[in-house]
């Protein structure tokens, strides 16, 4: 296939509150050439959640087979469960020209840039600290402690957002659906994405 046709892995990150999720909700339904990375994890399935479609679910066992194998692109222990991202089906998207949307935490987003260093890293910025701990409130189910420990780690992940190749504010959902997709299209069309397109024009 055309280097001028490869998808573009593109990293998502953000701390938890931060709305990810319901932005990437919104930009599927604007951009019909993304796909999305399903992780693979070893937690429980819970109530709701379609095994494939929320997450790959493995057992501890086929899990570690699947990282010994090198199945897994990047991988991640949290409380006592795996996360990871499985390789094939990212490959595979790419191939097919699709943007495949990763969303992972900062961790395995250093490790994804180092497989591919031509993806874009975007990062999800609440507009401020006491926002955050405003929304992870008015979810309601979390306890004190859960939320300081939100805040804490939302900190921490903060200390890395420098290293991404964007930065987008979450304080207007439509805006910030709007800035992420202008990011894509505009690495879409970079230069250094197009050098094989533009040599076949010189040529034509």
């Amino acid at each position: 296939m055309s280097t001028k046709n490869r998808g573009i892995p593109i990293v998502v990150s953000a701390p938890s509150g931060c709305g990810k999720d319901t932005i990437l909700a919104e930009l599927f339904k604007i951009n019909d050439n993304l796909a999305y990375s399903v992780s693979a994890t070893t937690r429980a399935i819970r109530e709701g959640e379609i095994d494939g479609v929320s997450y790959h679910f493995h057992t501890r066992e086929s899990f570690e087979k699947m990282i010994a194998d090198g199945e897994v692109l990047e991988y991640t222990e949290y409380c006592g469960n795996y996360y990871g991202t499985p390789k094939k089906a990212v490959l595979d998207m790419l191939d097919e020209g699709k943007d495949v949307i990763l969303k992972i935490e900062v961790e395995g987003a250093m490790n994804i840039k180092k497989i591919f260093p031509e993806c874009v890293m975007i990062f999800i910025l609440p507009p401020s600290i006491g926002e955050l701990d405003r929304r992870l409130r008015k979810r309601g189910t979390e306890t004190e402690e859960t939320i300081s420990a939100r805040i804490a780690q939302a900190r921490n992940e903060l200390l890395f957002a420098d290293k991404f190749d964007f930065l987008v504010v979450n304080g207007d959902l439509a805006k910030a659906v709007s800035d992420v997709n202008t990011v894509i299209l505009s690495e879409k069309m970079a230069s250094q994405r197009n050098l094989q397109l533009l040599e076949e024009i010189k040529n034509s």
